[in-house]
């Protein structure tokens, strides 16, 4: 079983040219799957749908979110898909399989009122506060995934022109266009914060650390947690949260659907619909609490 793991890893590398994380994801989850085959005393040869289906309850009874089961799915599906190319398989037991994504939970935003306090707290004037500072309102601006944000580089930036590039999931370029106050953070933080952190050290890198490396996501993470909580915000906050914020202000202000999917870099539309639903639950929401007649 290493073995057919090893090569579908390979695979999925080279030919299907997918990222680190998402590979080192799919490897988790097959090993997560397969570990439970063996726990059921079931023969991974002869699986069929209804040991996935077993499986699928088994991870929500084990509390696993519904975007979590759906990864395990994809990363299933794809390994069947090649054990089946490989003609290891003579069908695939995830074929016809719903995917948990329809489950979901709504994703977690937070408020107008809430963006503008996290946004507006003070961070501090040295260069790592200024760099913070910039960091934020760009997550918000712009609905980057923080692999990407910690990811960008001087040359992904176009200051005059007001837009940035990223290497999004399946190493897809997209241009995502900066807002004006964004733009304006982070021409602050290149001009009067990022050389203070470099102190003549070289890096390509935009978004850097006091010893000259490139911030890191679960850096960034703890900082965003650490001001949340500053400007008094309950909510639990990942940079995820701005990203879901992002997506579904766009929405509220009429923004067209395919332009948000194609700023996340969402190759399903499918994706991008669950924020369609955050906004109809919102106008209900306030048609509850305001209407006269409710």
């Amino acid at each position: 079983m290493e073995k057919r793991l090893s090569h579908f890893l390979n695979y999925i590398s080279v030919e299907k040219g997918l990222s680190k994380n998402t590979i080192e994801s799919y490897e988790r989850d097959i090993k997560k799957y397969i570990s439970y085959l063996k726990e059921q005393d079931i023969d991974f040869a002869n699986t069929t749908r209804k040991e996935i289906i077993s499986y699928l309850l088994y991870l929500n009874k084990a509390g696993l979110s519904p975007a979590s089961a759906a990864r395990n799915i994809v990363a299933l599906r794809s390994f069947y898909k090649f054990l089946l190319s490989e003609k290891e398989f003579s069908s695939d037991p995830t074929e016809n399989i719903e995917s948990p994504k329809k489950w979901q939970r709504l994703p977690k935003t937070l408020g107008y009122d809430e963006i503008e306090r996290l946004i507006n707290h003070n961070k501090g004037s040295d260069p790592s506060g200024i760099r913070d500072d910039a960091m934020i309102e760009l997550l918000y601006a712009s609905g980057l995934r923080v692999s990407e944000l910690v990811s960008l580089k001087m040359s992904n930036v176009n200051l005059e022109a007001g837009y940035l590039i990223t290497i999004g999931k399946g190493k897809k370029e997209r241009i995502v266009p900066i807002g004006e106050v964004a733009l304006g953070k982070i021409q602050k933080y290149l001009f009067s914060g990022r050389a203070g952190l470099l102190k003549g050290r070289a890096s390509d890198y935009i978004f850097v650390t006091w010893s000259a490396k490139p911030m890191t996501r679960q850096g960034f993470w703890k900082l965003i947690k650490k001001y949340a909580k500053e400007a008094g915000i309950k909510k639990p906050i990942s940079p995820h949260t701005l990203r879901h914020s992002f997506a579904t202000h766009l929405l509220e202000h009429g923004a067209d659907l395919r332009a948000v999917q194609m700023m996340l870099g969402h190759s399903d539309i499918s994706t991008t619909q669950i924020y369609t639903y955050v906004t109809r639950e919102r106008l209900k929401k306030v048609h509850s609490e305001y209407h006269p007649r409710r």
